[in-house]
């Protein structure tokens, strides 16, 4: 079976080739700093994102969707880089970048999750839903781990992530599933 709906195709393209680009990222992150809890808490999220991206090509390969050549290396380029920056850009950037990468993947999910439902397919939504919440999950992480940080004002001002995340979803009065339709809608990811 294909999908007629040539954003979709493209998102979940994306999205699988992004989700390495974000491991790799990881692994440089949590290499690159010196707390043991953060260490843990990177890695767990690098793994994460591994899941993720199995789930994705789970989801891709039930519509004969290959993974985009030109995303993969896109992406495995940009992960490559972004690991090795880690060790020199200092303390908070990753924390703030990833935060803010995390932010917009929960809106890249529910999206998703919006095109399946627009073509009457509903089976993937639990899933997609599972990893659109982890995914705030980590931007909380993040967000918590430099929220008093002198620099924080400052990038949120530039770069438009902080206090006010990419998505509507908020863990504390979290939509179950079946009404989650609501979440990033009128929202942009990345």
């Amino acid at each position: 079976m294909s999908l007629p709906h040539p954003a979709l195709v493209d998102l979940l393209q994306m999205a699988y080739s992004a989700e390495k680009a974000a491991a790799f990222a990881y692994i440089g992150h949590a290499d690159s700093i010196n707390d043991k809890t953060d260490k843990l808490a990177i890695k767990q999220i690098e793994l994460d994102e591994w899941n993720h991206r199995s789930e994705v090509l789970a989801i891709m390969n039930e519509y004969n969707i290959l993974p985009s050549k030109y995303y993969e290396f896109k992406f495995h380029i940009i992960g490559k880089v972004i690991s090795a920056s880690c060790y020199v850009i200092g303390w908070f950037m990753p924390f703030y970048f990833a935060g803010d990468l995390e932010s917009g993947n929960v809106c890249e999910y529910f999206r998703m999750k919006h095109y399946f439902n627009e073509i009457g397919i509903s089976k993937h939504d639990e899933i997609l839903y599972e990893m659109a919440i982890k995914e705030k999950e980590h931007e909380v992480y993040f967000y918590n781990r430099i929220k008093n940080h002198r620099l924080l004002p400052f990038f949120e001002r530039v770069f438009k992530w902080g206090k006010h995340a990419k998505n509507n979803v908020d863990l504390e009065t979290l939509e179950p599933v079946e009404k989650s339709d609501g979440y990033c809608v009128n929202k942009s990811s990345k």
